[in-house]
């Protein structure tokens, strides 16, 4: 018996099994080819939040050691500060920092006493100048207490029981001001100028003069002459002032003294008063009277003294 062969009934009996094995092997051979074509590339590890700190602060400021390590090595090498020292010396930095900003310093932290008497070594100059070096020197520079004991070494102790108006730092300004009026006083008296002291004295009607003589003028123009006859008859005259005492209200002010033409005839005791107009000072009273001698021994004692 003869069996003839048909390709075309054997391939659609296996038709079904051959597309069930494209199917299969396209993916295989797809796998297969993005692993052969695939490139290499270095694992993407991500570092822990804290080492990347470390590298970036490493990066901006490089340390070495002396001897040529780097700064990861000199860590462990022990060459450089553990992190609790770095923390620590980041704490201290941090508080020094604060410390300025609210202005602590130790000239705050001393005891009020302390810094009025090291301020009470400062002049009147020197003090002014501290006060405008900052703001924590000016603070201590206007203290009332710092102001108060200059005016006692500067002027006197007799005014330690009052409580000016504005403070000591202005009572001792105005004092200040009064007295440079006053020694301007005894300027003109040895320059002998006229118009000086016709600018020095208030233009008004009840302004007095008594003069060493004993000889009294009231009144603007007899006060006035009676300068000018002072001028012309007498030489300039250059008195040594001592024991100045002032005190200063609002308008008025007057001077306390003792003057010396010479030490043989004895010390004057004078006193100046006076008022505030326009923004300056003006002479109002002047008296002048001589200082009588106890005994001889104390006359001995004044030209010896």
């Amino acid at each position: 018996m003869e069996i003839s062969y048909n390709p075309s009934i054997a391939l659609q009996s296996h038709q079904s099994l051959i597309i069930a094995t494209i199917v299969t092997l396209l993916p295989l051979l797809l796998a297969v080819r993005s692993l052969l074509f695939r490139r290499p590339h270095k694992p993407n590890v991500s570092r822990p939040a804290p080492s990347a700190g470390k590298e970036e602060t490493n990066q901006a400021t490089p340390s070495c050691s002396c001897n040529g390590t780097s700064g990861s090595e000199a860590f462990l090498n022990g060459d450089i500060a553990a992190p609790a020292e770095e923390d620590m010396v980041t704490a201290d930095v941090s508080k020094v920092a604060a410390e300025r900003q609210s202005g602590a310093s130790m000239m705050e932290q001393l005891v009020p006493e302390i810094t009025t008497h090291a301020l009470s070594y400062l002049d009147y100059p020197s003090l002014c100048r501290l006060s405008m070096t900052n703001s924590l020197m000016r603070k201590a520079a206007n203290d009332d207490n710092a102001w108060k004991a200059l005016y006692h070494k500067d002027f006197t102790l007799e005014q330690d029981s009052i409580t000016p108006v504005n403070g000591w730092k202005a009572y001792y300004a105005a004092t200040r001001a009064i007295m440079n009026v006053n020694t301007e006083f005894f300027n003109i008296i040895r320059n002998r100028s006229l118009t000086a002291m016709s600018c020095f004295w208030l233009n008004a009607d009840y302004v007095k003069c008594v003069h060493a003589s004993g000889e009294h003028f009231s009144g603007y123009n007899a006060v006035i002459q009676s300068w000018q006859l002072a001028f012309n008859w007498e030489q300039g005259v250059d008195f040594r002032v001592r024991d100045v005492r002032a005190r200063v209200l609002t308008d008025m002010a007057w001077v306390t003294m003792k003057t010396f033409v010479d030490m043989d005839s004895g010390p004057f005791n004078m006193t100046n008063i006076f008022e505030f107009h326009h923004g300056r000072w003006y002479l109002v009273h002047h008296l002048s009277s001589v200082m009588l001698l106890a005994d001889a021994d104390m006359e001995h004692q004044i030209v010896h003294g």
